[in-house]
């Protein structure tokens, strides 16, 4: 007993050690505890990856190819993602595992192709390695584990469930075109957000901190476009998942006789109408065009973009509280904004307005563009738990 009055005696008598050795015991168990976790769940996902693994393969069965595109980050230049696009020989499945922006130099470098046609029905597994991973989220359930995050995007790919995803075709005077899976996004909440790590001493103060800062620069944010826009296009049946059963030998013979001799008539060539485009003005402090990427699964009528526009009368208070909403969801647009649904848009900004689009958290020189909506372009895999629970936010 006096052994311990005596242990306790000296932890009292050097308080400030012992705190120190409690916060650095307690940070450490925490730490070991994680790292813990963390192999506990790679080892489960990778018993679950066996059992795929162990499955016979047919003696005439082709053996699958799947192509993988490691982040560029670790790789030679930046642009490295597009050019490997370039070279790409024939594959069964293609894997992207970064970020955003190694997701976006992936498509754009697939689909700037010539055979981009035959290729956009490759399946594409994304495994969320980057900063900012925006498609996530549409395709896998998210937690606060990174490993857990990624471990599941990878499970998806081996159980094979794929769905569309609609593509925006970002089309300047000159360059050449960039392809983008989330949205467009060009305004003052834009650049603050660009500008909040600059403010890492503030802490969890520094979004609030970098929205005040910028209407003392400048007030009011306001930015004219003119936005011209063509009407959306119905969405098509979707297609089924399994070619139908090919009909009997008497059923094809018959088929045959009646054509010979009963030859089809021949439609005309339908002529296609020109489109029609309207154009508005728009003041605002930020605008977006957007997919419906955020629920891949919903079923909708038309196949279309939508624009977005934020008002152009926010106080500075409304400001910094919409500017804080939008640092975790930048798609979200308040009551008031401007909202109109399309299939292409072009984007004519005034001389002198510079600045830059966020292209998919990728920056990019703001110029006058066109954007079109590819429908339906690729398929990426999903976990069939997000599908069921995007179906399920619908009912």
């Amino acid at each position: 007993m006096a052994r311990v009055v005596k242990v306790f005696r000296t932890l009292r008598n050097h308080w400030k050690k012992t705190t120190f050795a409690v916060c650095v015991l307690s940070y450490g168990s925490h730490w070991l505890y994680g790292k813990h976790c963390d192999n506990v769940l790679r080892r489960e996902a990778c018993l679950v990856a066996r059992e795929f693994g162990r499955q016979q393969i047919a003696p005439q069965e082709a053996l699958r190819k799947a192509t993988v595109i490691l982040n560029p980050a670790a790789c030679n230049y930046e642009g490295q993602a597009k050019k490997l696009m370039e070279l790409m020989e024939q594959t069964d499945m293609l894997i992207v595992a970064g970020g955003d922006g190694t997701l976006q130099e992936v498509i754009t470098g697939l689909l700037r192709r010539p055979d981009q046609d035959k290729l956009s029905n490759i399946p594409i597994g994304f495994i969320p390695l980057g900063s900012h991973n925006s498609l996530s989220p549409s395709l896998h359930l998210l937690s606060d584990n990174k490993v857990k995050d990624i471990t599941s995007a990878t499970l998806s790919i081996l159980k094979g469930d794929t769905v569309p995803l609609d593509v925006l075709q970002i089309k300047g005077e000159k360059e050449q075109p960039v392809f983008a899976l989330m949205g467009l996004r060009w305004g003052a909440f834009r650049d603050v957000a660009a500008t909040i790590s600059k403010y890492w001493y503030l802490g969890p103060l520094k979004t609030n901190a970098a929205h005040w800062f910028r209407t003392l620069r400048e007030w009011p944010l306001v930015r004219e476009v003119s936005v011209s826009y063509s009407a959306p296009s119905l969405r098509p049946p979707d297609l089924p998942a399994q070619k139908a059963p090919r009909p009997n030998l008497l059923y094809r013979i018959a088929r045959r006789l009646k054509n010979y001799w009963y030859p089809p008539v021949e439609e005309p060539p339908k002529v296609e109408e020109p489109e029609e485009w309207k154009e508005q003005q728009l003041s605002t402090i930020e605008l977006l065009v957007q997919t419906h990427n955020k629920n891949p699964v919903e079923r909708r009528v038309n196949d279309s973009l939508m624009i977005c526009a934020e008002p152009d009368d926010f106080t500075v208070g409304e400001f910094i509280t919409v500017g804080t909403k939008k640092e975790e969801d930048p798609t979200v647009f308040t009551k008031a904004s401007t909202k109109l649904e399309a299939g292409a848009c072009r984007l004519q900004l005034p001389e002198g307005a510079g600045g830059f689009y966020n292209i998919d958290n990728e920056e990019y020189e703001a110029m006058p563009v066109e954007i079109r909506l590819l429908p339906r372009k690729l398929r990426f895999f999903i976990s069939a738990e997000r599908r069921q629970q995007l179906l399920s936010q619908m009912q």
